[in-house]
């Protein structure tokens, strides 16, 4: 509830200080607030056009991301010797910001949706595939004898003792990329070549000094964040459990 106020407070106080400043480049959140009804609740395809694409790109990203980072990362985790050959590797490739390298998947891949999940893919995967090397690497070495001691296999071994005991980590670094995933969604579709999507709705409200429209994508945005987030969570606390 105090949350709820102090988003009233905000909103309140926002309204008031733009409607006195009267700077056309901050409009009121109620101009943002009806534009954003007007573009994409008046029932034409601008929803389509703007938001679906966005959705398809960060969860397709996201998906791919979480396939290959759980996957190396439990293979990394698994071996001492694996991780110490990659681990500076990895430390290397991580801090490389990634718009430095989207020319090199634009040259790789033309513009479009290729360049445009490969970039998502090599932006957010960082976090999921060193947090489950960490989980992977941090399981009670008292599980895997009680496992061995029950004459487990070695896949049962993963699926049924190393897995699980990694998931908190693992869903930790799956939340980080799910709040990075929408951030370079929005600037891969800043891309030339993009017809379609939140950042491609940004750039053209700019161009047409269509501040109001432009704010309303960017509020809108802040609006998925938040509910991606609240989603997470709640689906983290059904699958943990008591872990969290």
């Amino acid at each position: 509830m105090r949350r709820w106020a102090l988003v009233v407070v905000v909103l309140t106080a926002w309204e008031v200080a733009t409607a006195l400043a009267g700077n056309p480049f901050f409009p009121r959140p109620s101009v943002i607030a009806a534009r954003m009804h007007q573009q994409w609740l008046s029932g034409d395809a601008a929803a389509l056009r703007d938001i679906a694409p966005t959705l398809v790109r960060v969860f397709a990203g996201l998906a791919l991301a979480a396939v290959a980072g759980i996957l190396l990362g439990t293979v990394i985790g698994l071996s001492a010797r694996v991780h110490d050959y990659l681990d500076g590797v990895l430390q290397f490739l991580r801090t490389i910001p990634p718009p430095a390298v989207v020319t090199v998947f634009v040259v790789v891949f033309g513009f479009g949706l290729r360049t445009q999940l490969a970039f998502i893919v090599f932006s957010v995967v960082w976090p999921i595939l060193l947090n489950t090397a960490d989980g992977v690497r941090s399981v009670e070495p008292l599980y895997l004898d009680t496992g061995r001691v029950f004459k487990l296999s070695k896949a049962e071994l993963l699926t049924r003792v190393v897995l699980p005991a990694a998931l908190p980590k693992v869903f930790a670094g799956l939340r980080l990329a799910l709040s990075l995933a929408l951030i370079v969604t929005v600037f891969a579709e800043l891309l030339p070549g993009t017809r379609d999507g939140i950042g491609f709705h940004l750039t053209e409200s700019y161009a047409r000094f269509d501040l109001p429209g432009m704010w309303a994508g960017i509020a809108l945005l802040g609006l998925l964040g938040s509910a991606f987030n609240e989603l997470f969570v709640l689906a983290e606390r059904r699958v943990l459990g008591g872990r969290i």
